[in-house]
């Protein structure tokens, strides 16, 4: 689409006021999205969507306009609106267009757009088959199937041209059990950056069984105790400790507005030394990579912590401007309505050297966490709370009968700093990362790991 208009002109006009740096972003979207609930289709979407974004950076402020009105004219239009915005000196470069690049992401072995829709309907009504027919105390199912094949292409006022393709595809079942007064819920999600072989990993029934059996189970839980307590957060609990607990906090905007616990502190231990942070958009079909960030970045792998030591950020362009260093690959958006900010793509803590079963036979009493729900943290001061939906007591070094209503509570830096065992595996969790009223597909994975003392919500 880019190349087929007067791409310089349209960013001098956007400069004409003025301004440091100024870029074009082209989206072009198609996606389907179906939804099963209660054993009704109750939702099939088939949409197309394609914009542009039109940002001029000037003293560190940025003005952004978008439009799916595509022609020249219109273009130049919104590039004079955006030039409206913008306080300051002349633009003193020169805009040659010398630096192109096409990102190749990974293989997509099947295509979405091959697949029938009536293929797609039919994944979710296998799904909520084997979910209800899996135990009569299911009362509620619903099934989610998405896919999206995104084309983007960059260009900027210092002559770089970038373009992308991304392929994504997720499933997803919840389900409600209910047993009496007690009512708990199992959920499943699968995701990644492929096709429909996404589902050679795992069927709509295996989903389902999965989700179906964990809310089961839970009906029958006894209440989590309450306290400080040893827990072991299994691999399979997927990365919601690293992402909220340090990930938002390292995250250069809310660092540079002074809302970060961790402001001012590279080169400081903000966690065990057996702990080292990285954020890695070039993890072949993980959830939140690509080729390009959504400023046309190069994606990259950055250590953040390393063996406990803070060494830096994430950065978009704007950040990076701010603290004169160069952006981290992690500019992203939610499509070309949205402005780029600073984001997480793939953010995990590296794997370390003890065995799994030998980290939770070490423990006489604590909290063995297969499963995390949701959390929250205030990055201000690193506090956070994070949901348990499927945790088991250990007693004597053995994982026994399974608890729930449990959470976690603690301060990021602190309950790092009290890891005292890091597993050497590593397990994936998947999700849509919300901010500034913008969500964006990510991963974040974990090892399992022991902290020697958190808090434990509970009711036991």
């Amino acid at each position: 689409m880019l190349e087929s208009i007067d791409t310089v002109a349209i960013l001098r006009r956007a400069l004409s006021a003025g301004g440091d740096f100024a870029d074009i972003y082209y989206e072009d979207t198609a996606s389907t999205s179906v939804v099963c609930e209660d054993g009704k289709v109750e939702r099939v979407l088939a949409a197309a969507d394609r914009g542009i974004g039109i940002r001029v950076i000037s003293e560190l402020c940025t003005a952004y306009a978008y439009t799916n009105q595509l022609s020249e004219e219109s273009l130049l239009r919104l590039a004079e609106t955006v030039s409206r915005g913008v306080r300051g000196g002349a633009f003193r470069g020169d805009i040659n267009l010398c630096q192109r690049k096409t990102g190749a992401l990974f293989p997509i072995a099947i295509p979405p757009d091959q697949i029938e829709l009536a293929e797609k309907v039919a994944l979710v009504n296998r799904a909520d088959r084997a979910a209800r027919g899996f135990d009569n105390r299911i009362r509620q199912v619903m099934a989610v199937y998405r896919d999206s094949q995104v084309k983007s292409q960059t260009v900027n006022s210092l002559g770089q041209f970038h373009e992308d393709n991304a392929t994504s595809t997720v499933f997803m079942v919840q389900v409600v059990a209910q047993e009496g007064s007690v009512t708990q819920t199992g959920y499943e999600p699968l995701g990644a950056q492929q096709g429909f072989e996404l589902f050679d990993a795992a069927s709509p029934e295996d989903l389902a069984l999965k989700a179906a059996a964990r809310g089961v189970m839970m009906l029958g839980a006894r209440k989590a105790p309450a306290g400080p307590l040893p827990v072991v957060l299994s691999s399979e609990a997927g990365g919601t400790m690293v992402h909220e607990a340090i990930g938002h906090g390292l995250e250069a905007d809310l660092v540079q507005a002074g809302t970060s616990v961790y402001k001012g502190r590279i080169g400081e231990q903000v966690a065990s030394e057996l702990i080292t942070v990285m954020d890695d958009a070039t993890i072949p079909f993980a959830r939140g990579s690509f080729s390009f960030d959504s400023e046309g970045t190069p994606a990259q792998r950055t250590v953040l912590v390393e063996a406990g030591i803070l060494k830096g950020y994430m950065y978009d362009r704007l950040s990076a401007m701010k603290d004169g260093c160069a952006s981290t690959g992690n500019g992203r958006r939610e499509s070309y309505r949205a402005r780029p900010i600073v984001r997480m793509t793939n953010t995990l803590i590296a794997p370390g050297k003890s065995d799994p079963a030998k980290i939770v036979a070490s423990v006489d009493n604590g909290l063995f966490v297969r499963r995390m729900g949701g959390g929250q943290v205030n990055t201000v001061n690193g506090n956070f709370v994070f949901e348990v939906s499927e945790g088991y007591l250990i007693e004597n070094g053995v994982v026994g009968e399974p608890v729930r209503g449990a959470t976690l509570t603690g301060n990021g830096p602190e309950v790092l700093k009290k890891i005292t065992m890091v597993g050497n595996d590593l397990g994936f969790g998947i999700g849509t990362c919300g901010k500034d009223g913008q969500g964006v597909p990510v991963s974040d994975a974990q090892p399992t790991l022991l902290i020697s003392g958190i808090t434990v919500g509970g009711a036991g």
